[in-house]
Parts: C-alpha cells; structure tokens; sequence
C-alpha cells in the first residue's frame, strides 16, 4: 500500500517521537537500529520529513532528530505519507490501471473506494503521538 520509503519514515518518525518525548535527540544510526531500516535510505528519508517540518534536524555534537512533543498531537500519518508518497495513496486504482475511475471503472472499483477513504481517514485521525505512546508502553513494536 505504502512505498518502502513512507514505510521507513512513518517508523523512524515514531521512533524519533519516543525519544523526543523523553527529551532526547537521536542520530540516524540509533533510527536505523531502532526502526529497521537501511541507512541510507533512511537519511534521504529523513531529509525530506525535515524539509516538510515533520522532525527537526539539528547539527553539531549535540545534534541529531527530534520532534517538539506539543506538535506530536498535531501531526498526522497522513503528514508523513504526503511528504514521502503524495496523494497517490487515495487516488490509485485496485488493480494497477493506468486509468480507473467512476465513469470507467475497473472490476473493483467500488470497493477500493470505501477501503481508501476508509484509510484516509483513519490516516488523518492518527497522530504520532498516539503510536509513541503505543510503543513506549510496550503494546506495539517497530522491528522483530
């Protein structure tokens, strides 16, 4: 459903929200160990979650990811698959086809519209902080 790439940055998003909310900020290296995902993917991924005001990026000796836990609440998933992945989400057809719509629908179009705006809402109405404090308390993982 998701690329590869907005997989990798919805976990390094919640990883760096739990250390955020801790008070710390985090490399990319401890993002990679503790999300699961190869490092240089992970940088260019970053690197856009940071051009879209999702984390912040600070550098230096005492730099590294972070994410302000007031805004934790305010940021969605949906935030995070738009900067990686756009709309395209919400838009694609079931089956592949280049072209799918109302008027020339494909065998499951129906369907697959009430599944994604059934995602998109559930994608807009989840914050990072949610899943941080899912994770935290133990009740849910980011790698095996």
């Amino acid at each position: 459903m998701f690329s590869k790439a907005c997989e990798y940055g919805i976990k390094a998003v919640i990883y760096i929200a739990t250390q955020s909310l801790e008070g710390r900020r985090v490399k990319i290296g401890d993002v990679v160990e503790n999300s699961g995902s190869p490092e240089a993917f992970t940088g260019k991924v970053l690197s856009m979650l940071t051009r879209h005001n999702i984390v912040n990026s600070l550098t230096g000796p005492y730099g590294g990811f972070e994410i302000n836990p007031k805004r934790m609440k305010e940021i969605k998933v949906s935030d995070i698959v738009f900067a990686i992945d756009g709309d395209t989400v919400y838009k694609g057809c079931g089956l592949g086809l280049s072209e799918c719509s109302n008027t020339q629908p494909c065998p499951m179009h129906d369907k697959f519209v009430k599944v994604r705006g059934e995602l998109k809402k559930m994608l807009e109405n989840t914050s990072i902080y949610d899943l941080a404090i899912g994770l935290k308390a133990g009740k849910t993982m980011l790698v095996r």
